[in-house]
């Protein structure tokens, strides 16, 4: 018996955890890593202090197990940008976030160039900082770094494989480079038309592989036995997917946590760019065939539940939010429209903001709270009728996870609303799930996607429920109040 040992690098910490051959989750170590903020809209990270974290909870959960590790499978935050040198194996500036704002004004400006449409078409995404091509623009424009020989670029699962190879290995796979900026995602080929635009010299950038298949073996002096092949990469989002066994057309999955995700699976064939949505490759096997999904970014739906607790003191725990909103039938009419920070998917309104409309003196906290657990799930069902309009799939499933997964109200007003089945991972950290299922599957831990559908298991499934005319009727109601949210602060 093995272990297959992913590790997650996230935003603001690394996550090591081992699972067993029937996807069971038998040894787990965090450790976070510091923010930088030297300006105000600027995000940064030490890469050393990621790898530093990792070499942390990689040597804690390896004194956990007794099994032999199989193989090693990374995802990790998206989009963030790290440069280092090869003949040093240093960083050379500190790693630029995904959250970082910095770039806003030239993205700005190669919109107004009208450079969008060819962005979007190759790229699957939009002229936005969040994505990493900008960022290395600004490192490499502004001579805040010197291009040479052996300058590297890579998103933070380049910097790792570098690490855990002893320097080599150079590479990405699909999925994380599909979120450059660089990549043509029909092609599946760096962008020559992209490196141009954005003065990137292909000399930097890391070798595509797939997303499941050999990259290297651990190097001697790691925490970790060395000969342990690397062989998984996906970004967070992906890896979440492909955890929740998303693997046909129109299953979907949605993360409900500070805000949502949701990404759903339209085939092997390119998408044409839709107005609201990302397109993204989801993962390349070792049989060549590349799966890519529709995307959508919720901004606000746990975090509405923290406001409720924090700013208006209607709950003292988030727990008492599903009780709560389950004491009253419906929520009389009354909507909120969480915009605090703008609209994100499918309305990418950033002058919306937040808005509670249908209010009367027979309101109550209860109603506010119901209203509250109705936006989140009606905005994901924004993303989700736009995905599947788009995408000529038709969503026949949705798998969730996040921590308000745990309330009941809310995955029986999403499944009514969405009138499909809403599916619970029984697994929480579904995303190392997923990247260690693409790393056990390239070194024959398992078979394949089949075997990995076959262990998947839920722990509720909710049907929906009621007359159909009623869940619409609530979502008309809703994006009417949605209208009135937009464009406030413009």
């Amino acid at each position: 018996m093995s272990v297959v040992v992913a590790i997650d690098a996230g935003t603001t910490g690394v996550r090591s955890i081992a699972f067993t051959e029937t996807g069971k989750p038998v040894g787990s170590s965090y450790r976070e890593f510091p923010q930088y903020f030297p300006q105000p809209g600027w995000v940064e990270h030490d890469a050393t202090e990621i790898w530093e974290a990792v070499l942390t909870t990689l040597g804690e959960l390896a004194s956990m197990l007794d099994e032999p590790i199989a193989a090693i499978g990374i995802t990790d935050q998206r989009e963030t940008v790290v440069v280092w040198d090869k003949a040093t194996d240093q960083p050379i500036h500190r790693a630029i976030v995904w959250q970082d704002r910095r770039t806003a004004a030239q993205c700005e400006a190669w919109t107004e160039a009208g450079h969008l449409d060819m962005v979007r078409s190759t790229t699957g995404l939009v002229l936005d900082p969040y994505f990493s091509g900008s960022k290395l623009h600004w490192l490499i424009d502004g001579d805040h770094i010197t291009v040479g020989p052996n300058t590297a670029f890579g998103t933070v699962d380049s910097w790792l494989v570098w690490k855990l190879t002893g320097g080599k290995a150079h590479i990405t796979d699909p999925s994380n480079a599909s979120r450059t900026l660089l990549y043509d995602i029909g092609q599946l080929a760096w962008s020559e038309e992209m490196l141009d635009l954005m003065g990137v010299p292909a000399s930097m950038l890391p070798e595509v592989r797939g997303s499941s298949e050999r990259y290297g073996t651990t190097t001697p002096g790691l925490p970790i036995p060395a000969g342990i092949p690397i062989s998984g990469i996906a970004g967070d989002q992906q890896a979440a997917l492909f955890g929740q066994a998303c693997f046909a057309p129109g299953s979907a999955k949605n993360t409900y946590g500070t805000g949502s995700f949701i990404l759903m699976n339209v085939g092997q064939t390119m998408p044409e760019p839709v107005e609201g949505l990302l397109t993204t490759v989801g993962w390349t096997l070792a049989d060549g065939s590349t799966t890519y999904a529709m995307e959508g970014a919720v901004f606000v739906t746990g975090a509405a539940i923290q406001w409720l607790r924090d700013g208006l003191g209607i709950i003292d725990e988030a727990s008492e939010i599903g009780p709560l909103a389950a004491s009253v039938d419906s929520s009389d009419d009354v909507f909120l429209v969480p915009a605090f920070t703008g609209l994100g998917s499918p309305w990418w309104d950033p002058y919306a903001r937040g808005t509670i409309v249908g209010i009367t003196r027979g309101t109550t906290k209860a109603h506010i709270a119901r209203a509250t657990v109705e936006s989140m799930a009606l905005q994901s069902r924004d993303v989700i009728d736009a995905m599947a309009s788009a995408g000529g799939v038709s969503v026949e499933s949705l798998r969730v996870d996040g921590g308000a997964s745990v309330m009941e109200l809310l995955l029986q007003i999403q499944a009514d609303q969405i009138g499909v089945p809403v599916h619970r991972s029984a697994i929480t950290e579904t995303t190392a799930l997923g990247a260690a299922y693409l790393a056990g599957i390239a070194e024959g831990v398992w078979s394949g996607t089949d075997e990995v559908s076959a262990a998947w298991q839920s722990d509720l499934v909710v049907e929906p429920t009621g007359d159909r005319s009623d869940a619409d009727a609530l979502h008309a109601r809703w994006l009417e109040a949605v209208q009135r949210s937009r464009g406030w602060a413009g």
